[in-house]
């Protein structure tokens, strides 16, 4: 009897199990090397990679493996392959955990989940220094116009590594414009001005004026009350605008100033001046846009950090004599030499 196709037979069987346990154990390590912890950080609790445009999975998996995120670039680039995520990689910044599986390596860069950072303006920041904080930021990238004030919003904004710094400045003007618009479709009626310029200018000067945002309502319906019945406006911040552009004097108002025939002096010229002294943020302008209805024309610092407010210039004079009590108290106390030492 012929027992070489029982033998044949025998070693078909054989074979064909030593390929099923080698596909069993290839198919364990492939789920081992995808789900499994990847390396540590080298540094603190994330890895941070810069994953350029053009680079494809190889290009990549060689730049996380170098990053120590992954262990191969080339397991990195099959898994890529075989999950179907090769043509989906997207370029950017991204921070991975120190221990990331592969699956979640590649899920991140799948999904763009890039890291954001962010650029804050504050409310009423001049335009000038709208672009100085732009410019400050090592992330973004391209040059910047100095754009008109009153022309963005202050707010905090997200931004990408390599975004241009002119598209942000859009970005932040274009959300001044939907909020001015919105509020411009609902303003009261009876203001003292015409036009949704003009309301963000006079907004750029209540945003000045206090800086406690519970006044900004009240801020507003004085200068508007003063509007009505053609009184200057008389805004230190004006003054302020129309020496420094915005910037800080670090000192007191001088006289001269004061007598100083600018068009931002609104000691001397009455109405609005010729166009906003910053950027105000949305709650000035809304502030302006509906103020409440009160007969109050004056306020002076009250040495809280808000305002004491009049209706008559009496009770001005009263809240100013308050005001420089307070004042002279705080020379005097910051004038008063330390004791001794022994007695300290």
């Amino acid at each position: 009897m012929d027992r070489a196709p029982a033998r044949w037979a025998q070693s078909l069987a054989g074979a064909l199990a030593t390929l099923a346990v080698m596909a069993f154990v290839g198919a364990l390590a492939s789920a081992w090397a995808w789900s499994a912890p990847g390396p540590a950080a080298r540094h603190g609790n994330a890895t941070t990679v810069i994953l350029p445009k053009g680079q494809g999975g190889s290009g990549m998996g060689a730049m996380l493996e170098e990053a120590g995120v992954v262990r191969s670039s080339m397991i990195f680039y099959v898994a890529a392959q075989i999950s179907g995520a090769s043509h989906r990689l997207k370029a950017g910044e991204y921070a991975f955990p120190s221990g990331a599986s592969l699956s979640q390596v590649l899920g991140k860069i799948r999904r763009g989940e890039i890291v954001h950072h962010r650029v804050t303006v504050p409310e009423g920041t001049p335009s000038q220094q709208v672009v100085d904080i732009l410019n400050a930021s090592s992330v973004l990238t391209g040059s910047v116009p100095i754009p008109p004030e009153g022309a963005l919003l202050p707010e905090t904004y997200d931004v990408v590594r390599g975004e241009q710094r002119a598209a942000v400045l859009q970005r932040m003007m274009d959300a001044r414009d939907r909020v001015v618009t919105a509020l411009w479709a609902h303003h009261k009626a009876g203001l003292p001005f015409s036009s949704s310029a003009q309301a963000v200018t006079l907004a750029s000067i209540v945003e000045k004026e206090t800086a406690k945002p519970s006044e900004r309502p009240r801020v507003a319906a004085v200068y508007i009350n003063r509007l009505r019945q053609g009184i200057r406006l008389q805004a230190d911040p004006t003054v302020i605008y129309g020496v420094s552009r915005g910037a800080a004097l670090g000192r007191g108002i001088r006289a001269s100033e004061l007598a100083s025939d600018n068009p931002y002096n609104t000691y001397l010229h009455m109405g609005l001046p010729p166009g906003p002294i910053g950027n105000p943020g949305r709650a000035s302008i809304a502030a302006v846009m509906d103020p409440p209805e009160t007969e109050e024309l004056y306020f002076v610092a009250d040495g809280t950090g808000g305002h004491a407010f009049a209706r008559t210039y009496v009770e001005q004079e009263q809240n100013v004599a308050r005001w420089r009590i307070i004042e002279r108290d705080r020379k005097a106390a910051s004038e008063v030499p330390p004791p001794p030492a022994e007695h300290r």
